[in-house]
């Protein structure tokens, strides 16, 4: 289902990424860099409207192969997921369902009292559900 999942901090700092093919990953995770330019452009626009309570982002852009999706906590925390192009029967409220899992995920993760807030994740729970996620299975 999912190329790449991408949880990067508000700091723009990675902290977690998930890739389904190791081969391409670095190709993945420029992608997911990309992104974090329309992102950051959504969320200067999104400044102006105090009642923009939208998390979810949408498609912030696509590719021949790839459909990047984005969405931001209130935190100023993103997520970014990667999907193959060519999958059109994945609808948008799949996507939105991705990302409250998602989000479910990481808040679960970084309540863990070892946590430090804007370290890695490295979660072994964390990345289990992640890659479940992205197989579809979740």
């Amino acid at each position: 289902m999912a190329f790449c999942i991408a949880v990067i901090g508000k700091d723009n700092a990675p902290l977690y990424l998930a890739t389904s093919d190791l081969e391409r990953e670095l190709d993945l995770q420029y992608h997911v860099h990309a992104a974090l330019d329309v992102v950051e452009e959504k969320c200067l626009i999104g400044k102006g409207a105090p009642d923009s309570k939208e998390l979810y982002l949408g498609l912030l852009y696509s590719t021949e192969i790839h459909k990047i999706y984005g969405f931001v906590t209130n935190s100023r925390v993103k997520f970014i997921v990667v999907i193959d192009s060519s999958n059109v029967a994945l609808r948008e409220n799949e996507v939105r369902a991705i990302f409250r899992n998602l989000h479910m995920l990481y808040t679960d993760a970084v309540c863990n009292p070892f946590y430090i807030p804007g370290e890695q994740l490295v979660s072994k729970k964390f990345d289990r559900a992640v890659q479940k996620l992205m197989n579809g299975s979740a």
